[in-house]
């Protein structure tokens, strides 16, 4: 396939998928060499190939999805984050990319060295824990609040590392990764308006996009 000419406007045209691979979609290049960690049914992966001439790869734990996105003539394999990114050689990858995945993996500090270990950029989304509806229907109601992104009852749901952009920024800081880009929105893909302020972004933006790279 053709790489697309990077001077020629891309139209993002796949409205059915989800909010967050949209925007990641919109921050890779043409031509980029991508891997998807948690790619689900490959639809970041098809739009990436498809659209820009990536060499887009997947992995993904759940084997039924991972048939099925091989099943499209996608490059995904089956695997997980926690255990088998360290197989990978260093420098593979333009772009790592982590989608709604780090609050589910057992050890997120190292599944972020090793992506960008591997890739010279990692791509972070997650729902944001910080969002004022979470924060007032827990204070309210004491109990683990469900909203349209936190959609599922704690005894079903795979997070077990929730977290706020707060302690995103915090961690980065920690363990010396230089956040490139970021920014956060709401479920109907407003941007919100508040990157001057990360505490207001942090009250408001119900998810959070990361764009990393190592330091120095």
């Amino acid at each position: 396939m053709p790489v697309p000419d990077p001077s020629t406007p891309i139209r993002y045209v796949a409205k059915n998928m989800r909010l967050d691979l949209r925007l990641i979609a919109e921050m890779i290049p043409p031509g980029a060499r991508v891997l998807d960690i948690g790619c689900g049914d490959g639809a970041l992966l098809e739009h990436l190939t498809r659209e820009k001439g990536a060499d887009a790869r997947g992995i993904e734990i759940d084997m039924a999805q991972a048939t099925a996105a091989v099943a499209q003539g996608l490059a995904v394999i089956h695997g997980d984050a926690d255990n088998d990114l360290a197989f990978y050689p260093d420098g593979a990858f333009d772009y790592v990319v982590l989608s709604r995945t780090i609050h589910a993996v057992e050890k997120p500090r190292e599944v972020l060295r090793q992506m960008l270990r591997i890739g010279r950029h990692a791509i972070v989304s997650f729902p944001n824990f910080g969002h004022w509806e979470v924060r007032m229907k827990l204070l309210l109601t004491g109990r683990m609040p469900m909203t349209e992104t936190w959609g599922r009852p704690w005894h079903e749901t795979p997070n077990i590392h929730p977290c706020t952009l707060l302690d995103f920024f915090d961690l980065c800081a920690m363990d010396g990764y230089t956040v490139e880009r970021w920014l956060a929105v709401d479920e109907r893909g407003l941007k919100a308006p508040w990157e001057r302020s990360i505490r207001l972004a942090n009250l408001f933006g119900e998810q959070a996009l990361f764009q990393l790279r190592r330091a120095g």
